[in-house]
């Protein structure tokens, strides 16, 4: 596979990378392990003090680290300076809460004498396949965490996205990482089953499609090896009668089309009960009207182009076959054309879409968005739950407490109030049925590849 940076508005290849070898794959894998032996051994106060430079250099430097974002996957400068703001907020994080998560568990034991605590060890070497979309964030969730307890990493980016690869190793590297402890390489898809195999790799984590997560969680599975999956979403965003209109159909506009709708946990499907219908979608229309494409490097502008000229064919053909079976189209104009220039796809909203429509049951990764008419709450709730996905979701009502009843009946792994879905340092991430299983973020992406040790010092004559 060719790593490389096709800059999306421009078209120009601007930079390749080989691809790594089978020899330089093994020698990376021995360079991880040495590096464990050492890293796992340090007290956390000097892991963390990585992360906490690492920090202080995005933060320092937010410009230069988001436009190699904006010039590899397009998204608008703005959005890179704040997903490099995002990424130093995670790292911090973990410089505060490390070696509190660390911190032995006593456990009630009805011995007479003794006690029983849970202790936590790093494991070794884990691996990470990481997507194009949000190539800073990605890296960072699963890097804070699992570097400040004391595991290495070896991570294969997207083949997009090789200079910001480089650009978070080197940034590691010049927070003081030992070499090892973060290891980027440019491998192909056939040389995961090399590292996953390797009896010192002892996890592994994926963010990315439901196709190349059932690849990557098989080889984990066949060799026995711990995984994490975090994959594609069809979030959710219902739309109830008492909700505040204006302020749901502002987050409606941006929910789908940031990013340019590149994102698992976006506002996909826009479920709308009868009596708000009409009026929700006409304030929907005016809202997308305000975005303004353009050069994602121009801070005026709102809407970027999409990550490549494939994904935009792709998205087109997605939208054909939903017409196919009955959908219709409603053409959302924005404040200017989209460039003729540039992987732009211009927004687009699905409505008429029958139960067996084939895209009630897809991912549209872009910005396209599904609106389905229901009687009530009840039809609500049945309709979010039919898709196969269960990332996010999000309920619109002026009545909190009923806000929290529906959500408590959504078959997903978070749900916002008022509030599309997003992300925080301080929120973990995470979904179920076809999004995925595990956890990233707070503890509980600390805690999913360490091993969770039971020390048992009772006495033995008081235990039998």
């Amino acid at each position: 596979m060719a790593y490389k940076t096709t800059n999306p508005y421009t078209g120009v290849v601007e930079k390749e990378f080989p691809t790594a070898t089978t020899a330089e794959i093994a020698a990376d894998l021995d360079t991880a392990h040495e590096a464990f032996l050492a890293w796992s051994e340090l007290p956390v106060e000097k892991r963390t003090a990585v992360l906490d430079k690492a920090a202080q250099i995005l933060r320092e430097n937010a410009h230069e680290y988001a436009t190699i974002l904006t010039t590899e996957m397009g998204k608008t400068i703005t959005e890179a300076e704040g997903e490099v703001a995002l990424s130093a907020d995670i790292l911090s994080y973990y410089v505060d809460h490390a070696a509190e998560f660390l911190k032995p568990r006593p456990l009630p034991t009805d011995a007479s004498e003794g006690e029983v605590v849970l202790t936590k060890h790093p494991q070794g070497i884990l691996f990470c396949v990481e997507p194009w979309n949000f190539p800073y964030y990605q890296l960072a969730r699963v890097a804070a965490p699992q570097l400040s307890a004391g595991n290495v990493l070896i991570v294969k980016h997207a083949s997009n996205v090789p200079q910001a690869a480089v650009a978070f190793e080197e940034l590691l590297l010049k927070a003081g990482a030992p070499k090892g402890v973060y290891t980027n390489v440019f491998a192909s898809h056939e040389a995961s089953e090399q590292i996953i195999s390797d009896t010192r790799v002892r996890g592994v984590a994926l963010t990315g499609s439901e196709a190349a997560g059932a690849v990557i969680a098989g080889l984990a599975g066949k060799y026995l090896k711990k995984s994490t999956m975090e994959l594609g979403g069809a979030d959710a965003f219902i739309v109830l009668e008492d909700a505040d209109l204006p302020a749901t159909a502002k987050m409606a506009a941006i929910g789908r089309n940031w990013n340019a709708g590149q994102v698992c946990c976006s506002s996909k499907r826009f479920i709308v009960v009868d009596s708000v219908y009409d009026e929700f979608l006409d304030l929907y229309k005016k809202e997308v009207a305000k975005l303004h494409p353009g050069d994602p490097m121009d801070p005026s502008t709102t809407f970027a182009p999409m990550h490549d000229a494939a994904s935009v064919a792709d998205l087109h053909k997605q939208v054909e076959k939903a017409v196919a079976a009955g959908a219709k189209v409603e053409d959302l104009a924005l404040d200017a054309p989209v460039p003729e220039q540039g992987a732009f796809f211009a927004p687009q909203l699905l409505t008429d879409i029958a139960p067996e429509n084939p895209a009630t049951q897809e991912e549209f990764f872009g910005p396209v968005g599904q609106l389905y008419r229901v009687k009530d709450e009840e039809e609500a709730i049945k309709v979010a739950n039919a898709s196969p996905f269960g990332l996010g979701g999000s309920v619109f009502t002026t009545d909190e407490e009923r806000g929290k009843k529906v959500a408590a009946r959504l078959d997903t792994g978070m749900v916002y109030i008022n509030h599309p879905t997003w992300v925080k340092a301080d929120i973990p991430f995470g979904g179920v049925k076809n999004s995925g299983y595990g956890h990233e973020l707070i503890d509980l992406g600390f805690n999913e590849f360490l091993n969770i040790k039971v020390v048992d010092v009772t006495d033995v004559h008081s235990a039998f």
